[in-house]
């Protein structure tokens, strides 16, 4: 039984030093990647949900499937600022001179 309880002690510690292992990481660099966090959601990629608006306390609709929360409109649920492809055409004016 003693060497059962061992196990358990040395596999919280790790699962403890690995926890404080990734919080500092995402302290130094939170994103890594060229995107910024989405100022949003904050990176979660979920905000409140719309249904909570109107509740008496109980939420759930089908676009938070009863959770409360969904995805976040600005960043679609990535929890990342994406940049949006546009492509702009000029044309050239045509002088007509009759």
């Amino acid at each position: 039984m003693f060497p059962a309880v061992l196990t358990q002690v040395a596999t919280g510690l790790s699962v403890l030093a690995g926890a404080v292992l990734v919080k500092s990481v995402m302290d130094q660099k939170p994103m890594a990647g060229p995107f910024q966090r989405c100022p949003t959601c904050n990176g979660t990629g979920r905000i409140t949900c719309i249904c909570t608006r109107w509740s008496d306390g109980d939420s759930g609709c089908r676009t938070c499937a009863g959770s409360g929360r969904m995805a976040c409109s600005s960043c679609g649920g990535s929890g990342t600022g994406r940049p949006i492809p546009v492509q702009i055409s000029v044309r050239q004016p045509t002088n007509r001179n009759s």
